[in-house]
């Protein structure tokens, strides 16, 4: 049988993608991250499927769960907040899996990041302004960031940033981004994307910080940092121009 890594999206029940609901609906087993995962998708679940929260087992009794399930014949659904790609910790999963010889896939989600950009309404390409976006975090004592990776690195390009699990460290960010983008960038932060109890702040990087302490943001955030959050002035891009030689693939 098959485990199903499934991006449950940011927050809201119904961001889940259409392949995501029917996958989970197909399977007879489903371990989801208890603390993150909205409640409501259980619904989706099978009436007779085995639910196992994950937010107290560690990687080797996830594994076993994982293992258990397809020696028994069950597809699987492993549950995941946002989008599986980017800092779920599913490479770790799934080289286990290849190890015991189980059978995968990937069901892609809507990332916190894109739930972040649509509570603030803004596009984070915009034409002549900036055109890349940087997904990363800060080094924590648990996982240290790889060489070349550090903010004072990832800064000198002047890209838009977007970092996750950072909130608690917001001093810190912004001490080491502002030699580079300069005090009055703008930068937001928005927690619980796309979730009743969602926070949007907006500022600069002078104030940002003051704002995340007095609103007591520490987990659960998106931090964006970067000129593109505030143009106004930019060209219209080139793929609705009416010079477009519509022709021309």
């Amino acid at each position: 049988m098959t485990v199903y890594f499934i991006g449950a999206g940011p927050g809201a029940a119904d961001l889940i993608t259409v392949r995501g609901a029917r996958t989970l609906a197909s399977c007879g087993v489903c371990l989801y991250a208890g603390s993150l995962v909205p409640r409501e998708l259980l619904a989706e679940c099978p009436p007779d499927a085995r639910l196992i929260d994950t937010a107290q087992l560690d990687l080797d009794a996830i594994t076993a769960e994982l293992v258990r399930a397809h020696e028994e014949g069950h597809d699987v659904a492993r549950l995941h907040s946002g989008d599986p790609s980017v800092f779920s910790a599913v490479a770790e999963q799934m080289r286990r899996l290849d190890a015991a010889g189980v059978p995968y896939e990937v069901v892609p989600g809507v990332p916190a990041f894109a739930a972040a950009a649509a509570a603030l309404k803004r596009e984070l390409t915009v034409p002549t302004v900036g055109q890349t976006v940087v997904l990363t975090r800060i080094a924590q004592q648990a996982t240290p960031m790889p060489d070349g990776e550090d903010l004072a690195t990832l800064g000198r390009s002047g890209a838009l940033l977007v970092l996750h699990l950072g909130a608690r460290y917001i001093d810190r960010i912004v001490s080491e981004l502002v030699p580079h983008y300069g005090a009055d960038c703008p930068a937001a932060v928005v927690a619980m994307a796309s979730r009743p109890d969602e926070l949007v702040l907006r500022g600069t990087l002078e104030d940002i910080a003051s704002q995340v302490k007095s609103a007591g943001v520490t987990r659960t955030a998106v931090i964006l940092v970067g000129r593109v959050l505030a143009a106004t002035e930019f060209r219209d891009s080139h793929l609705y121009s009416p010079d477009r030689d519509r022709h021309v693939c």
